[in-house]
């Protein structure tokens, strides 16, 4: 009796260890840019240094004021705030936006990302109302113009009317203190 030679194929060591090549390079990756020290929260605007997308929105329906209209940046220093009365965070930040509505070098206008009227009339009409315009974004299509990611989002736009400066999620007083009064600083001493 004769043994047979086994001529199954053999699996070559290279794809045996693959997996694992492929698991430690990206691991690799993850660790370089855990370690970068790059703020990975900070979610980079293309819109920075552009003209604000033109914008017309109607207003809050019960209110008196305007909707929004980009028109209407010309030659003034606007805080443009996404939000909702769905948000969570929107209620976190609404304290601080009332209080920045008290300097009158700057206007705050803001943009209700799909909510119903009433929740929005709702919302203001529990915690106050520091916009001087409204407009109702029902389907969220100017704010994908906007680039917004969610809500909130605050977008600083300078007398030329080019978005100067954006903030990601709620405002907190140190992201005010740290980040946005200087950028409306620079925005308002602008000629």
């Amino acid at each position: 009796m004769s043994v047979q030679p086994d001529t199954a194929p053999k699996p070559r060591r290279i794809f045996v260890l693959l997996p694992l090549l492929l698991f430690l390079g990206l691991a690799a990756v993850f660790f370089a840019q855990l370690m970068s020290g790059r703020d990975i929260s900070a979610v980079p605007s293309a819109l920075i240094g552009q003209p604000a997308p033109e914008t017309k929105l109607p207003p809050l329906e019960g209110t008196d004021l305007p909707g929004l209209d980009s028109a209407s940046f010309a030659g003034k220093v606007t805080l443009v705030n996404v939000w909702a009365s769905w948000c969570a965070p929107c209620r976190e930040e609404h304290p601080l936006l009332l209080a920045l509505s008290q300097d009158q070098r700057f206007t705050i206008a803001g943009l209700n990302y799909k909510d119903k009227p009433e929740n929005a009339r709702r919302f203001l009409g529990e915690l106050g109302n520091p916009y001087r315009a409204i407009g109702i974004d029902d389907a969220g299509r100017t704010a994908i113009n906007w680039g917004v990611y969610g809500v909130p989002e605050t977008f600083l736009v300078g007398k030329d009317g080019k978005i100067v400066y954006k903030h990601v999620g709620p405002l907190s007083p140190d992201a005010i203190t740290g980040e946005l009064l200087p950028q409306i600083e620079k925005a308002i001493a602008a000629q």
